[in-house]
């Protein structure tokens, strides 16, 4: 009688094992049926979650995966940290190097607002985590992520919206909650972009009640799309990782580094300015260039592109002007002194992506992601990995690393 039991008491532990095993969150769905939406708030600085306490952020950052600080590609700018974190590249191998820049091979401006740039496949290298997706035979759409307009590689996202600044961050999230009602077709990969706590940040300042308004207003649209997932009867197959960008910290026109103090602006093309800024000489004397600024450095770095720290990668490419002016925290290089009367913005982003006020966000939550963890500043150029690897997609040539798959995944 004792062995028949404990020959049955075996059989009922091996059976809760088998049960629990088959029913654990990393194992109830394979890879390869996996839903993932990665999601983009804007600007949303690291110390937001403590500081305004969301709550449907705060309750996913607890449920799953965070990490302390992400860590921005330089230059801390939206658009070439938006295609590092798709692409795994850093700037300088993708070719997004900033917001606005020059090709000289291209002799013309790439500009996110004035140009065709954002929607011509020549500017985008590298292969965008939509584009891998597609190639191995998923369905992927993209809401506004930078990118996602042009045809990379000659290849579209299955479906995707055109930026549109006005559009509040609900719509998005019913969009997206439309695709994933979509049984025929629905997507293996969306992305998600609010540009909400960004355009605040610079208008009105990290430490605003205009940002407390607009952390509650993407927060809600988080909200919301946890309640359709589970509407939809999703909750085991949809796993959210949710980035920032960068930071954002106060700048002041007391703060100002004007070009025109040290160059004649006739002679020298500025590719970009603010806090970093790219120069290139018109009579092609780099040298004289630089020196018109070496040994005069007050409140900003001087460097040649063949000298910037390696840590900033950003060498490579002639897309990357051959003199940059990196300016102290809180700084701001401009052409000339702001016009009496002339307003500045109250923050802005672009400084060495270590400062703690370059921060952004990163959270992983759902079925295929441990639980409960907090993990280390992580450079956001490991992120492309983990996304492929949380899909079960063979990740393009990248600059990233393992690091994320090993701490987030649950496996």
């Amino acid at each position: 009688m004792r062995s028949f039991l404990r020959r049955s008491a075996g059989v009922v532990i091996c059976g809760l094992f088998a049960v629990l095993f088959f029913l654990s969150p990393a194992t109830a769905v394979s890879p390869r049926d996996r839903i993932l939406i990665l999601i983009s708030l804007d600007g949303f600085r690291w110390d937001y979650l403590q500081k305004f306490n969301p709550p449907h952020l705060t309750r996913l950052a607890a449920d799953g995966v965070r990490a302390e600080r992400l860590i921005s590609a330089f230059p801390s700018l939206t658009f070439p940290n938006h295609y590092t974190i798709v692409t795994g590249l850093w700037p300088e191998h993708h070719g997004i190097i900033g917001n606005n820049f020059y090709d000289p091979a291209f002799k013309t401006n790439f500009a996110i607002f004035d140009n065709p740039g954002p929607t011509e496949a020549r500017w985008w290298g590298g292969e965008p985590i939509w584009v891998t997706a597609i190639k191995q035979g998923r369905v992927a759409d993209c809401v506004f992520w930078p990118g996602s307009e042009a045809a990379i590689q000659g290849v579209r996202p299955t479906e995707w919206k055109v930026f549109d600044k006005k559009a509040d961050p609900t719509n998005c999230v019913d969009v997206a909650l439309g695709w994933l009602a979509q049984t025929n077709q629905r997507p293996s990969l969306i992305t998600l972009y609010f540009h909400q706590t960004d355009t605040v940040g610079h208008h009105d300042g990290p430490d605003s009640p205009q940002m407390v308004a607009a952390v509650a207003q993407v927060d809600n649209a988080i909200g919301r799309l946890v309640d359709g997932i589970h509407r939809l009867k999703l909750d085991d197959a949809v796993n959210l990782v949710i980035v920032s960008d960068h930071g954002m910290t106060e700048v002041s026109t007391n703060r100002i580094i004007a070009l025109d103090d040290f160059v004649d602006l006739d002679k020298v093309q500025v590719d970009f300015s603010g806090a970093v800024a790219g120069l290139r000489p018109l009579d092609g004397n780099t040298d004289a260039l630089y020196g018109s600024f070496a040994g005069k450095e007050n409140h900003f770095h001087v460097y040649r592109r063949e000298n910037i720290p390696e840590r900033f990668h950003f060498r490579e490419g002639g897309r990357i002007p051959p003199v940059i002016l990196l300016a102290d925290e809180g700084w701001y290089i401009s052409k000339e002194m702001p016009k009496p009367g002339r307003s500045l913005l109250k923050a802005t982003h672009g400084f060495d992506p270590q400062l703690e006020s370059m921060g952004a966000i990163f959270i992983a939550t759902g079925p295929a992601f441990r639980h409960g963890v907090v993990i280390p500043p992580v450079e956001n150029v490991n992120i492309y990995n983990l996304l492929c690897d949380t899909l079960g997609l063979k990740p393009a040539p990248n600059d990233g690393d393992d690091r994320l798959m090993k701490e987030v995944l649950a496996k």
